[in-house]
């Protein structure tokens, strides 16, 4: 802002005026028969006198208007100080404005510069205020308030770039923040899993180290399926993050693998992906490796020796070993088969950008991924509970339930909360089987319940 300064001119202007309108006066006062200084009076013809009425007219419309250009005058002068007022209370606001900014991180530089700047306006201020209280007028006040609306616009310009700056760089702060705990929360995954895989190599596992055959009853498969089930779990959680970060619709996933369910809570729509998950790993359990190979007639005869043999010798090896080792066993054939079943070229493609674990698996060329590990890990446990289930004496087999059914607390089990099951509800409305999340199993007369999502349907179903 430039600083204000009294007008000389204009106060010799409005002296003219008045000075002007005096002679006039003066001039009407003659006019109309004042004694000269003889004393003798002179009388005018009535032409003249007619002429001196008109003159005293022009004089009197004269003083008025300058009287009005006075008041306009001072108008303007107002409008324009009030104008040059806003303009630097914008300006101090700007150059406080950086002063906040240079702060963090702190500029030393910067802090000086909007400080001289926040100094020089409020000079300006007091200079606005001597005007003010001398009365001074403006010679240009249109063209001064002209000036002022636009350094106004400027400094209001600054004061946004300079708060743009500041949230672009807290913008970058937040990003910053969201990497950092997302690297948290990944290397929590990794603490999990591996906690999770400790625990799948020790504790209740124990209980089958020193297993013969003749001691196998159906507690045994019950404690080898609760591991099977926490190892697909984390692969599915996998899955689901790997969904997430490419990307993909999950609602629209959910939908295209089990339509028509009301969900109790947007999280459960995690079952219908474990659901998905066992469905393609126990297909063909109910056969003898998985109708990957046919018996001999030696190993029939024997079947029950030749499945325990293999469940304790693959129990002790190590997935990543096994497979380089063995890379065309039958355990190898059945994570190939498994895993093109299970993950669909364009959902490979859209996590990695490319379809280089699924062309190795195809070629019997296992990866070395932490997606591929996860579910070899799976495959590994759902093969263990295959080679024991095929070691008792009565073979274990596998069920579910079909969509619709009402629930069983003898063959069922609910993967939802308990409180969502109601004795008060009509027959029409009370919750039934939406899917199978795990399948059941049933080892002579023992029932392995399964596992299963209930949801309310709006006409009753038939059975």
């Amino acid at each position: 802002m430039e600083s204000v300064k009294p007008s000389a001119v204009t106060q010799s202007k409005s002296k003219l005026a008045r000075a002007f309108a005096k002679v006039l006066q003066l001039h009407a006062v003659a006019a109309a028969g004042v004694a000269p200084d003889d004393g003798v009076q002179k009388v005018k013809p009535q032409g003249e006198v007619k002429d001196d009425q008109f003159a005293d007219k022009t004089t009197e419309s004269l003083s008025k208007t300058f009287d009005k250009l006075d008041k306009e005058l001072e108008r303007l002068t107002l409008e324009a100080l009030v104008a040059k007022l806003f303009a630097t209370i914008s300006a101090v606001k700007a150059a406080y404005a950086q002063l906040q900014y240079a702060q963090s991180p702190y500029d030393a530089d910067g802090i000086q510069a909007a400080d001289k700047l926040i100094v020089s306006e409020l000079k300006t201020l007091s200079e606005l205020k001597q005007c003010f209280l001398k009365k001074l007028d403006d010679p240009t006040p249109e063209h001064t308030i002209l000036l002022a609306e636009i350094q106004e616009q400027k400094s209001l310009l600054k004061t946004f770039e300079i708060m743009g700056k500041k949230l672009e760089s807290q913008l970058k702060l937040k990003d910053s923040e969201a990497i950092f705990l997302k690297e948290k929360l990944e290397e929590a995954h990794k603490q999990n899993r591996l906690l999770e895989k400790r625990q799948s190599q020790s504790g209740q596992l124990s209980v089958l180290e020193n297993l013969h055959i003749s001691g196998l009853n159906p507690s045994h498969f019950n404690t080898l399926l609760q591991y099977t089930v926490r190892s697909m779990q984390s692969f599915v959680r996998l899955m689901i993050d790997e969904i997430k970060s490419a990307d993909w619709d999950t609602d629209a996933a959910a939908s295209s693998i089990e339509q028509d369910v009301v969900y109790r809570k947007p999280d459960d729509k995690c079952f219908t992906f474990q659901s998905f998950v066992c469905r393609e790993m126990f297909s063909d359990f109910h056969y003898p490796f998985f109708s990957l190979r046919s018996d001999s007639s030696s190993e029939k005869k024997k079947r029950r020796q030749v499945f325990f043999e293999r469940f304790m010798e693959f129990k002790s090896m190590k997935v990543k070993e096994y497979l380089a080792m063995k890379p065309r066993s039958t355990f190898a054939k059945f994570c190939r088969i498994k895993y093109l079943r299970l993950v669909h070229p364009k959902m490979e493609a859209s996590f990695y950008g490319n379809l280089s674990i699924r062309n190795k698996v195809t070629s019997y060329q296992f990866p070395d991924s932490s997606f591929f590990a996860s579910f070899a890990e799976m495959a590994r446990w759902v093969w263990l509970l295959h080679c024991l289930a095929f070691a008792f004496e009565t073979e274990a087999s596998i069920f579910q339930v079909p969509k619709g059914c009402r629930f069983s607390e003898v063959y069922m089990e609910s993967v939802a909360d308990e409180a969502f099951l109601s004795t008060n509800l009509p027959l029409e409305s009370e919750p039934r089987v939406a899917f199978t999340v795990v399948p059941g199993f049933r080892i002579g007369k023992t029932i392995i319940q399964c596992q299963v999502y209930l949801s309310h349907f709006h006409s009753k179903v038939n059975h």
